[in-house]
């Protein structure tokens, strides 16, 4: 049985576009979300108080998602933390980069709340969190 209050970090630069992913987790019953509106936010909040998942986009100011990534795995308290990457790029040599770079699932933009859950069900039974 997956976890509802487990805390759920939304990180994208447009503040629409958390409020829609952050709307769809609600939908979906979960209700601890953070949120960060890039990269560097959110690693110093992920460091500050860790979540259970990171939804994160790529292309962001500052820090990229990419980054990002490689940063939550190379730190030993946040390393084993679900990662859900959400982007326009489609482009296989970016997928492959994010799968080197340890994400756990991958979303391309637009998608819908069905998707969303999907990805989500199958990061957290690959964890072992469903």
């Amino acid at each position: 049985m997956v976890d509802l209050k487990m805390r759920i970090m939304v990180i994208d630069d447009f503040s629409t576009m958390r409020r829609i992913v952050k709307n769809i987790l609600k939908q979906l019953g979960y209700t601890e979300i953070e949120e960060a509106e890039d990269g560097e936010h959110a690693l110093s909040k992920l460091r500050e108080k860790p979540v259970q998942f990171i939804i994160s986009d790529w292309n962001m100011p500052k820090m990229d998602g990419l980054e990002l990534l490689k940063s939550v795995r190379n730190d030993s308290q946040l390393k084993e933390i679900p990662f859900l990457m959400v982007t326009a790029e489609s482009e296989k040599e970016n997928i492959m980069a994010a799968i080197g770079a340890g994400v756990s699932n991958y979303i391309v933009k637009p998608f819908t709340a069905e998707i969303l859950k999907e990805k989500m069900d199958k990061v957290l039974e690959k964890h072992g969190l469903a």
